[in-house]
């Protein structure tokens, strides 16, 4: 339980929680671990919503499809981050969006039902976890709008252009968390529009790039 605390006290989720309450904290929540392969679904859209997941290694993807099939990346999660949280504060009973593995992964589930209510033993922390859960979903609702504002614009150059202001906060050079592919998906692009349009920026001066590096000149 240590290793997974020691994960776990990066996730703001768990700020102000000391290893002793964290203990016995997720034993309140029944908790289980459960290791995946890349490319496994972890939730399925339409699936009912039943835990809090926290990501211990690895990384996964948020995906949401629409009727004609058509795929967009919501969001990269890795070590320290949860996802369903969101659901269980505003009583989604069944999930969205699909949980994809991105890379082996292990994901510690907690009972949201524990979560969200203080439980009969009244651990002195439930309602600090309470709280942080609540600062941690405004934080994704900025990111969220940060998404809208980038997937706005009207040009595949200026998504791209948001989309990397976005990432690199105040760094020249940055690495995102997606491949081509999925990048397209996130920004709601044609793939082969997108890369010729990041060969005319580098073409341009504007950015240079190699595989998933990136540098603002």
């Amino acid at each position: 339980m240590k290793n997974i605390f020691e994960v776990a006290k990066h996730s703001p989720m768990w700020s102000g929680i000391g290893f002793s309450d964290f203990d016995g904290m997720i034993r309140c929540m029944e908790a289980r671990t459960r290791n995946y392969e890349k490319g496994d679904v972890i939730l399925l859209s339409g699936d009912t919503v039943s835990n809090i997941g926290l990501i211990i290694s690895g990384s996964v993807k948020v995906i949401k499809e629409d009727m004609d099939g058509n795929v967009s990346i919501l969001a990269e999660l890795a070590a320290s981050d949860i996802f369903g949280e969101v659901f269980a504060c505003a009583g989604i009973d069944h999930s969205p969006v699909t949980v994809q593995a991105s890379e082996k992964c292990e994901v510690l589930f907690l009972n949201y039902r524990k979560v969200i209510n203080s439980c009969s033993s009244a651990c002195v922390f439930h309602s600090r976890l309470i709280e942080n859960m609540l600062k941690l979903i405004a934080q994704k609702n900025l990111l969220l709008n940060q998404k809208i504002e980038i997937i706005s614009k009207r040009t595949t150059r200026e998504k791209l252009l948001a989309f990397f202001d976005m990432q690199r906060g105040m760094a020249k050079k940055f690495t995102i968390p997606y491949n081509r592919e999925e990048m397209a998906r996130y920004l709601s692009v044609d793939r082969s529009a997108m890369s010729n349009e990041l060969c005319k920026m580098r073409d341009g001066g504007l950015i240079k790039f190699h595989k998933n590096s990136f540098e603002i000149v």
